[in-house]
Protein backbone atom coordinates (compact mmCIF):
# COMPACT_ATOMS: atom_id res chain seq x y z
CA UNK A 1 0.00 0.00 0.00
CA UNK A 2 1.01 3.36 -1.09
CA UNK A 3 -0.02 6.34 1.38
CA UNK A 4 0.10 9.88 -0.08
CA UNK A 5 2.05 12.16 1.97
CA UNK A 6 3.17 15.84 3.11
CA UNK A 7 5.21 17.79 5.09
CA UNK A 8 3.65 21.60 5.57
CA UNK A 9 5.03 24.26 7.82
CA UNK A 10 2.35 25.18 9.26
CA UNK A 11 1.69 28.97 11.04
CA UNK A 12 4.86 30.41 8.44
CA UNK A 13 4.72 31.64 4.65
CA UNK A 14 8.57 30.61 4.44
CA UNK A 15 10.17 26.92 4.19
CA UNK A 16 11.81 25.73 7.19
CA UNK A 17 10.05 27.81 10.05
CA UNK A 18 6.54 27.24 11.69
CA UNK A 19 6.27 23.75 12.67
CA UNK A 20 6.36 20.99 11.16
CA UNK A 21 3.53 18.51 10.72
CA UNK A 22 3.59 15.04 8.27
CA UNK A 23 0.41 14.98 6.58
CA UNK A 24 -1.25 11.28 5.11
CA UNK A 25 -4.25 11.50 2.97
CA UNK A 26 -6.05 7.98 3.24
CA UNK A 27 -8.24 6.57 0.83
CA UNK A 28 -9.85 4.08 4.47
CA UNK A 29 -9.18 3.89 7.75
CA UNK A 30 -6.17 1.88 8.86
CA UNK A 31 -4.80 0.11 11.97
CA UNK A 32 -3.72 2.84 14.89
CA UNK A 33 -1.01 0.70 15.51
CA UNK A 34 0.23 1.63 11.84
CA UNK A 35 -0.77 4.96 12.04
CA UNK A 36 1.21 5.20 15.49
CA UNK A 37 4.13 3.09 13.60
CA UNK A 38 4.61 5.84 10.48
CA UNK A 39 3.85 8.71 12.97
CA UNK A 40 7.38 6.91 14.95
CA UNK A 41 8.88 6.59 11.91
CA UNK A 42 8.54 10.51 10.49
CA UNK A 43 9.48 11.91 14.57
CA UNK A 44 7.99 14.91 13.71
CA UNK A 45 5.61 16.50 16.62
CA UNK A 46 2.06 15.31 14.72
CA UNK A 47 1.44 12.90 11.75
CA UNK A 48 -2.24 13.86 10.77
CA UNK A 49 -4.02 11.31 9.53
CA UNK A 50 -7.12 12.47 7.15
CA UNK A 51 -9.21 10.37 5.47
CA UNK A 52 -12.71 11.36 3.82
CA UNK A 53 -15.58 10.46 5.54
CA UNK A 54 -17.79 7.03 3.79
CA UNK A 55 -21.37 7.65 5.56
CA UNK A 56 -20.98 11.14 6.99
CA UNK A 57 -19.96 14.52 6.11
CA UNK A 58 -16.60 16.36 6.12
CA UNK A 59 -13.42 14.14 7.16
CA UNK A 60 -11.79 12.08 9.77
CA UNK A 61 -9.00 13.64 11.28
CA UNK A 62 -6.79 12.25 13.92
CA UNK A 63 -3.18 13.39 15.24
CA UNK A 64 -0.58 11.01 16.78
CA UNK A 65 2.95 12.30 18.60
CA UNK A 66 5.94 10.06 17.89
CA UNK A 67 4.42 8.48 20.88
CA UNK A 68 0.76 8.97 21.34
CA UNK A 69 -1.82 9.75 20.18
CA UNK A 70 -3.43 13.43 21.47
CA UNK A 71 -6.82 14.84 21.51
CA UNK A 72 -6.34 17.77 19.58
CA UNK A 73 -3.52 19.40 17.23
CA UNK A 74 -3.76 23.03 15.17
CA UNK A 75 -0.86 23.39 13.27
CA UNK A 76 -1.55 20.09 12.28
CA UNK A 77 -5.05 20.74 11.14
CA UNK A 78 -4.26 23.88 9.64
CA UNK A 79 -1.34 21.60 7.24
CA UNK A 80 -3.78 19.25 6.53
CA UNK A 81 -6.27 22.03 5.22
CA UNK A 82 -3.39 23.49 3.17
CA UNK A 83 -2.85 20.04 1.67
CA UNK A 84 -6.15 19.62 0.68
CA UNK A 85 -7.10 22.65 -0.88
CA UNK A 86 -3.29 22.36 -2.60
CA UNK A 87 -3.82 19.61 -4.03
CA UNK A 88 -7.55 20.28 -5.22
CA UNK A 89 -9.57 17.34 -2.79
CA UNK A 90 -11.55 20.24 -2.06
CA UNK A 91 -12.31 23.75 -3.02
CA UNK A 92 -11.01 26.80 -1.91
CA UNK A 93 -14.60 28.33 -1.35
CA UNK A 94 -15.63 25.18 0.80
CA UNK A 95 -15.46 25.05 4.43
CA UNK A 96 -14.01 21.97 5.07
CA UNK A 97 -15.57 20.00 8.50
CA UNK A 98 -12.94 17.68 10.57
CA UNK A 99 -14.61 15.18 12.99
CA UNK A 100 -12.14 14.55 15.57
CA UNK A 101 -11.56 13.47 19.32
CA UNK A 102 -12.39 17.13 20.22
CA UNK A 103 -15.71 17.73 18.39
CA UNK A 104 -16.25 19.13 14.85
CA UNK A 105 -13.71 21.28 13.83
CA UNK A 106 -14.06 24.22 10.63
CA UNK A 107 -11.45 25.03 8.16
CA UNK A 108 -11.91 28.60 5.79
CA UNK A 109 -9.60 29.65 3.66
CA UNK A 110 -9.07 33.53 3.41
CA UNK A 111 -6.62 35.31 0.80
CA UNK A 112 -3.93 33.32 1.31
CA UNK A 113 -4.48 32.57 5.22
CA UNK A 114 -5.86 29.49 6.72
CA UNK A 115 -8.57 29.59 9.44
CA UNK A 116 -9.57 27.39 12.27
CA UNK A 117 -12.57 27.19 14.12
CA UNK A 118 -12.00 25.58 17.71
CA UNK A 119 -12.60 25.44 21.17
CA UNK A 120 -11.91 27.29 24.01
CA UNK A 121 -9.87 25.71 26.83
CA UNK A 122 -10.06 27.04 30.17
CA UNK A 123 -7.70 27.05 33.02
CA UNK A 124 -7.93 27.52 36.54
CA UNK A 125 -5.35 28.78 39.12
CA UNK A 126 -3.68 26.44 41.28
CA UNK A 127 -1.10 26.43 44.04
CA UNK A 128 1.84 24.39 42.44
CA UNK A 129 4.57 22.20 43.27
CA UNK A 130 7.70 23.72 44.16
CA UNK A 131 9.34 21.52 42.00
CA UNK A 132 7.69 23.47 39.07
CA UNK A 133 10.00 26.51 39.87
CA UNK A 134 13.15 23.92 38.86
CA UNK A 135 11.05 22.45 35.72
CA UNK A 136 11.05 26.44 34.36
CA UNK A 137 14.64 27.05 34.73
CA UNK A 138 14.09 28.25 38.47
CA UNK A 139 11.92 31.16 37.61
CA UNK A 140 9.33 32.34 39.67
CA UNK A 141 6.47 32.60 38.06
CA UNK A 142 3.83 35.26 38.24
CA UNK A 143 0.77 32.74 37.57
CA UNK A 144 0.21 29.27 37.17
CA UNK A 145 -2.62 27.80 36.28
CA UNK A 146 -3.68 24.37 35.01
CA UNK A 147 -5.99 23.18 31.76
CA UNK A 148 -7.31 19.58 31.56
CA UNK A 149 -4.34 18.45 29.96
CA UNK A 150 -1.26 21.70 30.35
CA UNK A 151 0.19 23.86 33.24
CA UNK A 152 -0.72 27.50 31.80
CA UNK A 153 2.14 29.74 33.36
CA UNK A 154 2.67 33.48 33.23
CA UNK A 155 6.29 35.36 33.69
CA UNK A 156 6.87 38.69 34.13
CA UNK A 157 8.80 39.71 30.91
CA UNK A 158 9.11 38.31 27.10
CA UNK A 159 12.68 38.07 28.04
CA UNK A 160 11.89 35.77 30.74
CA UNK A 161 9.79 33.15 28.15
CA UNK A 162 12.72 34.08 25.16
CA UNK A 163 15.65 33.09 27.59
CA UNK A 164 13.69 30.06 29.54
CA UNK A 165 15.94 27.01 29.76
CA UNK A 166 13.63 23.85 31.08
CA UNK A 167 14.34 21.00 32.94
CA UNK A 168 12.95 18.61 30.93
CA UNK A 169 13.70 15.99 33.97
CA UNK A 170 11.75 17.91 35.99
CA UNK A 171 9.30 18.42 33.86
CA UNK A 172 8.51 14.71 32.97
CA UNK A 173 7.07 14.06 36.99
CA UNK A 174 5.32 16.76 37.24
CA UNK A 175 1.12 16.23 36.62
CA UNK A 176 -0.49 17.34 33.17
CA UNK A 177 1.93 16.31 29.86
CA UNK A 178 2.86 19.98 28.82
CA UNK A 179 4.02 23.65 29.80
CA UNK A 180 2.65 26.37 28.60
CA UNK A 181 4.70 29.36 29.02
CA UNK A 182 3.65 33.16 28.17
CA UNK A 183 4.44 37.04 28.87
CA UNK A 184 2.92 40.08 27.50
CA UNK A 185 4.71 41.01 24.33
CA UNK A 186 7.08 43.97 25.23
CA UNK A 187 5.22 47.43 24.28
CA UNK A 188 5.43 49.11 21.37
CA UNK A 189 7.36 46.15 19.33
CA UNK A 190 6.97 46.57 15.99
CA UNK A 191 5.83 43.41 14.88
CA UNK A 192 2.23 44.58 16.95
CA UNK A 193 2.77 41.11 18.98
CA UNK A 194 0.40 41.25 22.11
CA UNK A 195 1.84 37.68 24.00
CA UNK A 196 4.49 35.60 23.13
CA UNK A 197 4.85 31.90 24.56
CA UNK A 198 6.70 28.68 24.35
CA UNK A 199 5.36 24.98 24.81
CA UNK A 200 6.87 22.23 26.39
CA UNK A 201 5.80 18.22 26.19
CA UNK A 202 8.44 16.35 26.56
CA UNK A 203 5.97 12.90 28.22
CA UNK A 204 4.33 13.09 24.31
CA UNK A 205 7.57 12.87 23.02
CA UNK A 206 8.78 16.15 21.82
CA UNK A 207 10.30 18.34 24.13
CA UNK A 208 9.71 22.33 22.77
CA UNK A 209 6.82 22.19 19.82
CA UNK A 210 7.73 24.79 17.55
CA UNK A 211 3.72 26.26 17.17
CA UNK A 212 1.43 25.28 18.83
CA UNK A 213 -2.36 26.01 18.24
CA UNK A 214 -3.67 24.17 20.44
CA UNK A 215 -2.20 26.00 23.81
CA UNK A 216 -3.41 29.06 21.60
CA UNK A 217 -6.89 27.83 22.76
CA UNK A 218 -6.00 28.25 26.27
CA UNK A 219 -3.63 31.47 25.90
CA UNK A 220 -6.13 33.40 23.89
CA UNK A 221 -9.01 33.29 26.45
CA UNK A 222 -6.38 33.85 29.30
CA UNK A 223 -5.05 37.29 27.32
CA UNK A 224 -8.88 38.58 27.09
CA UNK A 225 -8.99 38.90 30.29
CA UNK A 226 -5.91 40.48 31.33
CA UNK A 227 -5.81 42.35 28.24
CA UNK A 228 -9.55 43.51 27.84
CA UNK A 229 -9.61 42.65 24.08
CA UNK A 230 -11.16 39.76 21.75
CA UNK A 231 -8.71 39.84 18.96
CA UNK A 232 -4.52 39.05 19.08
CA UNK A 233 -1.49 38.78 17.42
CA UNK A 234 0.91 36.10 18.70
CA UNK A 235 4.35 34.94 18.71
CA UNK A 236 5.72 31.84 19.67
CA UNK A 237 9.32 32.40 20.60
CA UNK A 238 10.70 28.68 19.70
CA UNK A 239 13.90 28.79 17.51
CA UNK A 240 11.96 28.05 14.46
CA UNK A 241 9.36 30.39 15.55
CA UNK A 242 5.68 31.17 14.06
CA UNK A 243 3.03 34.02 14.05
CA UNK A 244 -0.80 33.41 14.60
CA UNK A 245 -3.92 35.40 13.86
CA UNK A 246 -6.40 34.93 16.91
CA UNK A 247 -10.06 35.66 17.92
CA UNK A 248 -12.07 34.49 21.30
CA UNK A 249 -15.69 34.40 20.10
CA UNK A 250 -17.83 32.91 23.03
CA UNK A 251 -16.50 29.17 23.74
CA UNK A 252 -14.81 29.24 20.55
CA UNK A 253 -11.11 30.64 19.55
CA UNK A 254 -10.43 31.35 15.79
CA UNK A 255 -6.82 30.70 14.71
CA UNK A 256 -5.74 32.52 11.83
CA UNK A 257 -2.16 31.25 10.07
CA UNK A 258 -0.21 30.47 6.63
CA UNK A 259 1.28 27.29 5.50
CA UNK A 260 3.91 25.87 2.80
CA UNK A 261 4.54 22.60 1.33
CA UNK A 262 8.64 21.05 1.71
CA UNK A 263 7.90 18.07 0.76
CA UNK A 264 6.02 15.89 -1.18
CA UNK A 265 5.40 11.74 -1.95
CA UNK A 266 4.85 8.28 -0.96
CA UNK A 267 5.03 6.07 2.36
CA UNK A 268 4.85 2.13 1.57
CA UNK A 269 3.35 0.24 3.69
Amino acid sequence: MKIPIYTVDAFTSKPFNGNPAAICVLNEPIDDSLMQSIAFELNLAETAFVCKEKDKEGFSLRWMTPVSEVDLCGHATLATSHVLWQTGICKKDETISYNTRSGVLKADYYNGEIGLDFPAILQKQIEYPKELVDAIGGITPKYVGMTKWNYLIELESESDVRNLKPNFDIMLKLPGWGTIITAKADEGNKEGFDFVSRFFAPEKGIQEDPVTGSAHCALAPYWQKRLGKDSFKAFQASERGGVLGIKVAGDRVMLAGEAVTVISGEINV
